[in-house]
């Protein structure tokens, strides 16, 4: 129980530095979040993969929405900014740990993802100053539908062994 708080806490005080503090210093609290989970709630060799996997998968993903225009950031080039990447690692550090419990059934995970998601994504809109390129009800609409597809995906991913 205690593990699976830290795992939330951590969750959020990465979040909260990535999203406030950009692409600065500020992340290394993001990596110093990822380090502890690997050293004392979780370990490499348990969710490694996943969190790479999940890291590219969701850089994919928001580059993607990037290069339609469905986001904009201030900051100039072809990926994601790095605090965005670094948000895609510390979620997988989530769906084995504090998120378990939305993998089974997968409505949970679709729930989940259809109200996370958004919510997420517009308060690190306006707390990031990155803005969406379409209008704010179709943005989040959008963005729900694509999160509880791919929240059933991260749900999947996390219970293979």
């Amino acid at each position: 129980m205690l593990k699976t708080l830290a795992n939330a806490v951590l969750f959020q005080c990465g979040w909260f530095a990535c999203v406030l503090g950009g692409d600065s210093l500020w992340l290394l609290i993001g990596l110093a979040a990822l380090g502890i989970h690997l050293l004392w709630i979780s370990s490499w060799a348990e969710d490694g993969r996943l969190i790479l996997g999940v890291t590219l998968f969701g850089t994919l993903i928001d580059t993607l929405l990037r290069t339609v225009g469905f986001f904009q950031f201030s900051e100039p080039g072809p990926l994601i900014p790095l605090w965005l990447i670094m948000l895609w690692a510390l979620l997988a550090t989530t769906l084995r740990h504090c998120l378990a419990w939305s993998t089974q059934p997968r409505w949970r995970a679709a729930l989940l993802g259809a109200v996370g998601g958004p919510t997420s994504y517009y308060a690190g809109s306006q707390l990031a100053g990155v803005s969406f390129g379409y209008s704010l009800e179709a943005s989040l609409s959008a963005l729900a539908l694509l999160w509880a597809l791919l929240f059933i995906l991260l749900a999947s991913a996390a219970t293979k062994n």
